[in-house]
């Protein structure tokens, strides 16, 4: 057997290739991967029409010029046609090797392609135009008489449906494709057009030719940074520029793209040129690199030009053949018998020598500067001109050339020329550079750091990720000072830099970028040890590719780790090599990496990673259980939102194996136990559904036991979300059904809801005595607790409740006895949640007491402790009280901020007693702010709402609230506040709630006896 990349023979067992890791099976499947490219869709306008009378051949040979013009242009700009239509082709361009160019370059090439077209002379023959940059699956399909490059995806579509659109002779493309081209590219906005297939217009643009602008002017344009550090690269420079007064001097500055190569010389030739010094430029573009001369006309044409105003021309000076020979470069008439009469390569000598005679004049008259960028682009012709150029032996002249790594000629070493290879930013300057761009809104510190961290300091990558916030609206502003509007998830690949990295990678022979993409699929790092169990490589391949791609910079050696280890220089070389993996090549490299994981007896208990590669590899019943046991460890310690996402993933996965009882049983019980994690992390709506589902699945199999322990998840659930009243009766219910069930754990825990949910109706009695009974069995010698709970957890939140339950009833005393039991639960447990909630009872027990002062003390530390560890559901509640104990010691204006916080979080997260006890207290402070007016308008709508929903204590607690707040101005006014009181002491007679009756006692007692 042979290997099908390097042609090695290969054992009948081997996986890889000894030579060069490519894999054994390749050839079974094609090599397909995911590419980001610019397709171009064309065809013949009313092609149809234009043979439908003709015999086969007849048709043939009317379509094939312009299909043969197609071509042409397609690849005279480095496109590949995928596929003929017969009146059209599909074409990419960025594959099957990755070009940072695709957009630019399919824009010119339909342009070029138009213009074919158009030149046949031929009116029946007219061509329109789709583009569109976008992901594609490309491969290649061989059969024994050919190979056709395959392209798939949605993208392909879009840009058909685009040139559908357009008219004869036009070339429309999409807004990804405006956006990479754009500077290069003059487009019109046609505005948004409904596209077949698609459910919404979609933004279009119609090409209206090439920009005559250079690269570097576009890239000027777009900058929005100020030059930074390079101060090492500049000195150099200068010493270069001082030593060409003896002698030329020749420097190549090399750097992957986006280093800042152009910047960095520009800026130093403008220095230069401010000191005398004439500045000669010259750039090769991708574009031309098929065109004869194309970088020496650009040189030709700087040099006549800055001498135009200089008489005499320059060109005067020299022989006859020599100018005949500059015309020919820059497809001038020529004139000249001697000239007719050379051959072709003494032409190219004619020119090269003429090149250079101008460029030696122009030195010996003035200090001169000559720029050539990007000459990894030259065209073949140029290159022998800049070699002869580059190794001119003429005083005051400095030569600088960028060019990236791998496109330095074999003639740098012959021209003895210093070589400057550009590093990233040192990070303090990078943090300048986002200082100038984004401003000093601390909203966005801790995104400078993330982004210095994500794009390892490289200029461009740093200023094209901020711009794709701004674009986005992630930041809102003017540039130098922006502001996050929203939070920033994952910080993600500018499609301007996804093609310059793909370059990078699509030079790697196949077997190191598959190694590459194995390392992408482990994570930011891995170890040489994981990689040479996942990869299977013989040892000299994993080693000389793993020195390959460390001397490339892809994938680095970590110092300063115990274990060799290697990582990626930054997460975006990592995302766009997982991101070139088509799902299936995914899908396999997850599942080695899991079964060498599995392996290790040292990672046995990662299972946040196993869970991950699972879930990557599809393989639900380990994705299953690894979500589980992650989410299981989340809890305990009380990282909820951990936890919720890896139910979530567990519970997907679950869904996704075979249906059967057992599956059925496991997906309603895992549903019971996320509660918790839902609960603590404050969402609200979905610890609901979760409950609503497990009733529903548990219906569904006739699970009696199951059904009694969803619906007490789901009463759980609506004493936050719903009123009163519901809670009420779906708690009563469950509690009933707990009881005949006989499940003791579940009865706690059903008892616990319903006294909760008699709490917040304001049935303060019954819900103590309710928690009461829980309390009693819990403190017992056969406590028990349901899943997802443990005996003191669930002791520790009753204890709670009965501390809350007494202090609202005045009993002081029995409140201190069952705080100082869940106090002592959260301190043997130290878990954030325990002692959260401890916290909160504790807290409120001192403002019954009329300690506010030590109140505050004690909800300041558990509100910490919500923040910090993502306690989300108590921190509204702690928030009100918090507010409260702030407000009753004249901290008035922090009181009405922690209100206002309160009642903001209390919405979202859907807990509308909350939003109700907030809105009251808020009420107070406005009050004593001096707002009455907004105070009673705030109050009296928590009243109704509270009486509409039957929230009886906190209708009571606002009635009282509201006879405070209002002026006695007059008769009607006495009367109102002595209704309010009157309402409240009978509501709180009613609840039981002591020292609010007292309260409103003593008010209408002192309003009573002041008419």
């Amino acid at each position: 057997m042979q290997c099908s990349a390097c042609r090695s023979t290969m054992d009948a067992g081997d996986n890889w290739c000894a030579q060069c890791g490519a894999s054994a099976h390749q050839n079974m499947d094609p090599d397909s991967e995911r590419k980001f490219v610019t397709i171009l869709r064309a065809d013949v306008v009313q092609s149809t029409d234009l043979i439908a009378e003709l015999e086969p051949e007849e048709a043939l040979v009317r379509l094939e010029p312009a299909l043969k013009a197609m071509r042409a242009a397609v690849r005279q700009f480095g496109g590949i046609v995928s596929k003929e239509m017969g009146d059209g082709l599909t074409a990419a361009f960025g594959a099957p090797v990755a070009d940072d160019n695709h957009a630019p370059l399919a824009c010119h090439a339909a342009i070029e392609l138009v213009r074919r077209v158009v030149g046949l002379g031929d009116p029946g023959l007219q061509v329109r135009v789709g583009l569109h940059s976008g992901f594609v699956v490309a491969y290649m399909v061989a059969s024994e008489f050919s190979k056709v490059y395959e392209i798939g995806g949605a993208a392909q579509h879009l840009a058909a449906r685009l040139e559908a659109a357009a008219g004869p002779n036009q070339i429309y493309a999409s807004e990804a494709c405006q956006k990479l081209a754009e500077g290069n590219i003059r487009f019109e906005y046609l505005g948004r057009q409904p596209l077949k297939g698609f459910a919404h217009p979609i933004p279009v643009y119609r090409v209206t030719g090439a920009s005559d602008v250079s690269s570097w002017q576009v890239r000027k344009t777009r900058s929005v940074s100020q030059f930074v550090d390079r101060f090492s690269e500049t000195a150099l420079l200068r010493n270069a520029a001082q030593a060409a007064s003896a002698s030329r001097r020749t420097v190549f500055l090399t750097g992957d793209p986006g280093m800042g190569k152009s910047r960095l010389v520009h800026e130093f030739v403008q220095e230069l040129e401010s000191e005398g010094w004439r500045a000669t430029e010259a750039e090769c573009s991708p574009n031309l690199q098929g065109a004869p001369f194309a970088a020496l006309k650009g040189l030709l044409r700087s040099i006549l030009g800055a001498a135009a105003a200089d008489r005499p021309d320059p060109k005067e000076a020299l022989p006859r053949i020599l100018r005949s020979a500059l015309d020919a470069a820059l497809d001038l008439p020529i004139s000249d018998e001697q000239w007719d009469r050379l051959e072709p390569q003494s032409r190219g000598r004619a020119i090269s020598q003429a090149s250079c005679v101008l460029v030696e004049n122009l030195a010996q008259h003035q200090r001169t500067v000559l720029l050539i960028e990007d000459l990894h682009w030259v065209d073949r012709a140029s290159d022998a001109v800049m070699a002869a150029l580059a190794s001119l032996q003429v005083r005051n002249l400095l030569i600088l050339i960028t060019s990236r790594p791998d496109g330095l000629p074999d003639w740098v070493d012959r021209c003895s020329a210093e070589r400057l290879a550009l590093r990233p930013l040192d990070p303090s300057f990078s943090r300048a550079m986002l200082d100038a761009i984004l401003g000093p809104s601390a909203t966005t510190s801790d995104l400078k750091s993330r982004i210095i961290r994500h794009t390892a300091n490289v200029p461009l990558f740093v200023e094209e990720v901020c711009r794709g916030f701004k674009e986005t609206g992630i930041l809102e502003g003017q540039w130098g000072n922006l502001a996050l509007a929203r939070p920033v998830g994952e910080l993600g690949i500018p499609s301007s830099v996804q093609g310059v990295i793909a370059v990078r990678l699509d030079r790697l022979p196949r077997g190191e970028r598959a190694l590459m993409q194995i390392a992408a699929a482990l994570g930011p790092r891995s170890t040489v040890a994981t990689l040479r169990e996942v990869a299977a490589l013989p040892e000299a391949v994993l080693q000389g590719a793993l020195g390959a791609l460390d001397r490339a910079e892809l994938l680095i050696r970590a110092a300063d780790v115990p274990e060799e280890t290697f990582e990626f220089p930054h997460d975006m070389v990592r995302q766009v090599t997982y991101d070139s993996m088509v799902e299936r090549t995914r899908e396999k490299v997850h599942a080695r990496i899991l079964s060498a994981l599995e392996g290790d007896e040292t990672r046995r208990d990662e299972s946040d990673r196993l869970c991950y590669h699972a879930t990557r590899a599809k393989d639900w019943a380990k994705a299953f259980a690894y979500g589980r046991s992650v989410a299981r460890k989340c809890v305990a310690r009380s990282a909820f939102a951990d936890a919720t996402s890896h139910f979530e993933i567990a519970m997907d996965a679950l869904d996704r194996t075979p249906v059967s009882r057992a599956r059925e049983t496991e997906a309603i019980d895992l549903r019971i136990e996320a509660r918790i994690a839902f609960m603590g992390s404050g969402r609200v709506a979905e610890w609901l559904d979760l409950g609503q589902e497990a009733e529903r699945r548990a219906n569904a199999i006739d699970d009696i036991g199951r059904k009694v322990a969803a619906m007490t998840v789901r009463s759980a659930a609506q004493n936050f979300y719903g009123t009163p009243v519901e809670a009420v009766a779906t708690g009563e219910q469950v509690v009933g059904l707990a009881e005949g069930w006989g499940n003791p754990g579940w009865l706690n825990l059903a008892q616990y809801g319903l006294g909760q949910a008699y709490f917040i109706a304001g049935r303060y009695r019954e819900a103590e005595q309710m928690i009461g009974r829980a309390c009693a069995q819990l403190m017992g010698p056969e406590a028990s607790a349901p899943i997802g709970t443990t005996v003191q957890n669930l002791l520790l939140v009753c204890c709670m409740m009965k501390s809350l339950t007494h202090t609202t009833l005045g009993e002081i005393d029995a409140a201190e006895r069952f705080q100082r039991t869940a106090q002592q639960i959260a301190n043997e447990s130290n878990r954030p949640f325990d002692r959260v909630a401890a916290a909160y009872s504790g807290g409120t027990l001192m403002l019954g007491r009329g300690d506010p002062a030590a109140s505050a003390m004690i909800l300041d530390e558990g509100f910490a402790l919500a923040q910090e560890h993502g306690v989300r559901i108590f921190v509204p509640v702690i928030e009100c009280q918090r507010g409260m104990a702030y407000l009753e010691q004249g901290r008035i204006d922090a009181a009405r901020e922690i209100l206002a916080g309160a009642k903001e979080v209390a919405q979202s997260v859907g807990y509308t007693s909350t939003v109700l006890r907030a809105s009251i207290y808020l009420g107070l402070a406005l009050s004593r702010a001096g707002e009455v007016h907004a105070a009673l308008t705030m109050l009296r709508d928590a009243r109704n709402t509270a009486r509409r929903q039957g929230f009886g204590g906190l209708e009571a607690e606002a009635l009282f609230c509201e006879a405070m707040v209002t002026p006695v101005t007059n008769a009607d006014a006495r009367a109102a506040i002595i209704r309010c009181l009157q309402t409240c002491i009978a509501l709180a007679t009613r609840n039981e709630a002591k020292p609010l009756l007292l309260r409103a006692e003593a008010l209408l007692g002192r309003i009573s006896a002041n008419p």
